[in-house]
């Protein structure tokens, strides 16, 4: 089976987009898992198939890269939102878009070259920090489960994300869906940099949209940050804007997505 993707980056998230708005398309696990698997696979953080609303513009199915359905992606939601936008998807707003993902309405506006603003949901559960792995760990939902860690007497750059992040994740004693595991330092009144372990990837990416508010808002809820617009500088070298008001809500996450390439991938019963 010939399939027909186009490769995206939203800030370093890379994804597999295919326009399903036929709905031909029908892939399980296994297909999206090897799709997504590097060096044997196309590659990617995620999959996202662009299907019918009835409701909205149209409709982001999402999965992660182990072919499991993921909760909400905030740079896949702004690529699909770039990859509609470059593929011609009609919108009733021209250069702004509402689409449904996990049965939300979401919204979002192309606002310039390659540059794309997400309207969020408002976040859920904020809880006080519990111990885990001898870091304090502040939870948030912006969509997605995330916890946030800062960094105080070590080196952002210096740490092992990817072993300490893979720990709290699997804490279902604590997380009993998983989480997202972000760690930070504040680096201006209105600047953080971010690190995150993603749930679905199971490794560190180079940027996470949902990580990125939660980071934001908690900073800013923690008093951390004094600004409600933070930049947020992620692995990829780029730099995500997470804006909202000052009681944490009607939130913004502004940031690159780019086409990478185009292609054709021959998809087997049992994957690529």
């Amino acid at each position: 089976m010939q399939i027909h993707f186009t490769k995206l980056s939203g800030a370093g998230n890379d994804f597999i987009v295919i326009d399903n708005r036929n709905q031909s398309v029908h892939l399980s696990t296994a297909q999206i898992n090897a799709m997504c698997t590097r060096r044997t696979g196309i590659g990617a953080d995620g999959l996202i198939l662009i299907e019918p609303s009835q409701r909205f513009d149209f409709s982001m199915n999402y999965y992660n890269a182990d072919g499991l359905p993921g909760s909400m992606c905030g740079n896949g939601g702004r690529c699909a939102v770039y990859f509609a936008h470059s593929t011609g998807v009609p919108s009733a707003d021209q250069g702004r878009y509402s689409f449904e993902a996990n049965g939300n309405r979401y919204e979002a506006e192309i606002t310039g070259h390659e540059t794309v603003r997400l309207h969020m949901l408002d976040p859920e559960d904020f809880r006080n920090a519990v111990a885990i792995e001898g870091f304090s760990c502040h939870y948030v939902n912006t969509g997605s489960p995330h916890v946030v860690i800062y960094i105080d007497n070590r080196k952002l750059e210096d740490l092992d994300v990817y072993g300490f992040g893979k720990a709290i994740r699997l804490r279902s004693d604590v997380f009993p869906e998983g989480t997202n595991v972000n760690f930070l330092e504040i680096t201006a009144p209105d600047s953080i940099s971010l690190r995150t372990f993603e749930r679905g990837v199971e490794d560190e990416t180079l940027a996470c949209g949902t990580g990125a508010v939660a980071a934001a808002l908690m900073s800013f809820r923690l008093g951390k940050v004094s600004s409600s617009t933070v930049k947020v500088n992620v692995r990829s070298g780029d730099t995500l804007e997470v804006a909202f008001s000052e009681d944490l809500n009607s939130v913004t996450l502004t940031g690159p997505a780019k086409i990478i390439y185009r292609g054709i991938a021959e998809v087997q019963n049992d994957g690529l």
